[in-house]
């Protein structure tokens, strides 16, 4: 039977909704456990939330003929796509930038380094409100940003970073995890 009750919509929780921490961090394993001292929050991110494609892909073989005998998948990405909003956040230009290229901090001066260094691997959580006062938490042991949007510089429009974070798997397998607790908000 369908219920109208467990549709429902994704808000982020107040205090910030993305975190992110080095590699190798102890993980939360449900919704509401504290994060580890070491997760660092990126601060708002747009309007437009977050994407996560998680879609897999495939292709076939096709027999003479035509008729396809066979479909298997290729490859099966785990993404997830936001821009962080706050521009001013150390962390978040550690994040875009690597950390060891982000030095000192707006009061007495910060200096970010652009160049063609690899991005480094990074455990990311992301936690949510949903409906019904229920907490959903996405875990990524392991992501690093893959592609970082153009930057706009423009006085009607935030200055933000919209990154897409790429998910390898963990020891298990697995490339993200969701844990969701009714009454955790």
């Amino acid at each position: 039977m369908a219920d109208a009750k467990l549709v429902t919509v994704s808000k982020p929780k107040v205090g910030g909704a993305v975190w992110r921490a080095p590699l190798g961090t102890t993980l939360p394993t449900d919704a509401t456990a504290e994060l580890d001292k070491a997760f660092k929050s990126l601060g708002y991110i747009s309007e437009d939330g977050m994407t996560n494609a998680n879609s897999p892909e495939s292709d076939s073989i096709k027999a003479w003929g035509g008729d396809t005998v066979h479909t298997y998948q290729t490859e099966k990405p785990d993404t997830f796509q936001f821009q962080l909003i706050e521009a001013l956040n150390a962390e978040v230009l550690k994040a875009v930038y690597r950390d060891d290229n982000v030095t000192g901090d707006l009061a007495t001066g910060l200096t970010v380094k652009a160049n063609a260094k690899e991005q480094q691997d990074a455990c990311w959580v992301v936690e949510t409100i949903l409906n019904g006062d229920t907490v959903k938490r996405v875990v990524v042991p392991c992501a690093k940003i893959t592609e970082i949007e153009d930057i706009v510089y423009k006085d009607d429009e935030a200055l933000g970073y919209g990154v897409t974070i790429s998910a390898t798997p963990d020891s298990a397998g697995n490339t993200h995890y969701e844990y969701l607790k009714k009454g955790g908000a």
